[in-house]
């Protein structure tokens, strides 16, 4: 995996990243980094009481439609550190009690973060890492980070090529998930939790469910079951936040009714799916959403 010709993820733009050159995912070999915080809106074992230390790099490889984080994900915000910068905030998250550290959109970053974590596990840092990512990822790239990372939090957005292309440009998202997905889950076994209920090993697989693409969720779950079973924990969302942008896409610039979202839970419990987790009240809100201002960067 490398920044001179980058081959990364899926899209393997084959750029001189290090050259200034963009691909698909809009950022150079510079880590930029949009905010550096406690969050408290992961799941319950990941935030726990504490927070997790969450750390938002700037820039995608999935680019999605209805991007929730557009102003970080399409480069429009952030601050160019150093990797040095990036270990010396582990710690500084570590300082302020967070239960991990939360990679949040790593994957175009992979190799400047894994030289980061090993700085830091060299200076003694012992708290988790979490690898909070789109899903669309390489499985040999996700090889490169066994023993380096602890729980992989993957979305696992799409089941239909129809539906993957046309919000992703990403036709090839679920072989790619899938096969990303194996991987990680060969590495962490079952999930290792410590006496609190935090996790400290282990596969969460998010799916967020989209306007009028119930179906597709239904295929999503059931594979994830049958294939995965209680290896994996799955987290079944319903943010889905319409922002500005979506008049070209009017079937799905609305939020997820309640009906669509309790049919879709009510089928993972038919099905079998205990190792889970739900969202209720107002996660559709815009506030849900952090501020990208640069704080801790």
């Amino acid at each position: 995996m490398n920044y001179n010709q980058c081959n990364i993820c899926p899209r393997e733009c084959k750029v001189n990243r290090l050259d200034g050159k963009t691909g698909f995912c809009k950022e150079t070999a510079q880590l930029v980094v949009a905010r550096a915080a406690l969050h408290m809106w992961e799941e319950p074992c990941i935030s726990g009481e504490n927070g997790s230390g969450t750390v938002f790099f700037s820039g995608c490889n999935m680019g999605c439609v209805f991007c929730q984080n557009k102003n970080i994900a399409t480069g429009h915000a952030g601050k160019v550190i150093s990797i040095h910068r990036l270990e010396e905030i582990f710690f500084e998250l570590k300082k302020k009690g967070a239960n991990n550290i939360n990679l949040v959109t790593p994957t175009h970053y992979m190799p400047s973060i894994v030289k980061a974590i090993d700085q830091a596990k060299e200076h003694g840092f012992d708290l988790p890492f979490v690898y909070n990512t789109g899903g669309y990822e390489k499985a040999e790239a996700i090889r490169n980070l066994e023993g380096k990372i602890d729980i992989y939090l993957p979305d696992f957005k799409y089941y239909s090529e129809r539906i993957s292309t046309k919000y992703s440009k990403a036709p090839d998202y679920f072989i790619q998930a899938n096969q990303a997905l194996r991987e990680m889950v060969r590495q962490q076994g079952r999930a290792v939790f410590d006496s609190n209920g935090i996790m400290k090993q282990g596969v969460i697989v998010r799916h967020l469910l989209l306007p009028g693409c119930l179906d597709d969720s239904k295929y999503i779950i059931k594979y994830l079951y049958e294939n995965y079973g209680d290896s994996i924990y799955i987290s079944i969302m319903n943010q889905f936040t319409p922002l500005s942008g979506l008049t070209s896409h009017p079937e799905i610039n609305r939020t997820v009714t309640k009906e669509e979202y309790d049919e879709l839970v009510d089928f993972a419990i038919e099905i079998g799916v205990e190792n889970g987790f739900i969202q209720e009240g107002e996660t559709q809100l815009e506030s849900f959403i952090p501020e990208f201002n640069g704080e801790g960067v």
